[in-house]
């Protein structure tokens, strides 16, 4: 079970790279369109994000907070929303793309330090 876990948070840090690399990419490129890596990225990360946050640890210590987990579940779901809903524009606007770049550092930022 532990190397299931080792495997989903690997994936999991995947999808975090995909979104914001190819978030960072894109906005370089100077054209503020939702590329396919955040596309997949913001998949990868929602599936994997609740994967990892399935009751299969045995509990103790080492649990997430139920409100962490609520937490980033919405931020997720905003992300992945942004992010599909916005796919086949030719353009989105910099507030959006930004938003979208500022809820990935967040999300990234609450499972860091929010012990």
């Amino acid at each position: 079970m532990e190397l299931l876990r080792l495997v989903m948070r690997y994936a999991h840090l995947v999808g975090f790279a995909l979104l914001l690399g190819g978030a960072i990419a894109q906005y370089l490129t100077g054209r503020l369109r939702i590329n396919s890596a955040m596309l997949w990225g913001a998949i990868v990360q929602l599936v994997t994000g609740l994967v990892l946050a399935a009751p299969l640890r045995g509990g103790g210590d080492d649990e997430p907070a139920p409100a962490k987990l609520a937490v980033k579940l919405v931020l997720a779901a905003a992300i992945f929303a942004m992010v599909f809903f916005s796919r086949r524009r030719d353009q989105v606007s910099q507030g959006h793309f930004l938003a979208t770049v500022a809820l990935t550092l967040v999300n990234a930022a609450v499972a860091t330090f929010w012990r």
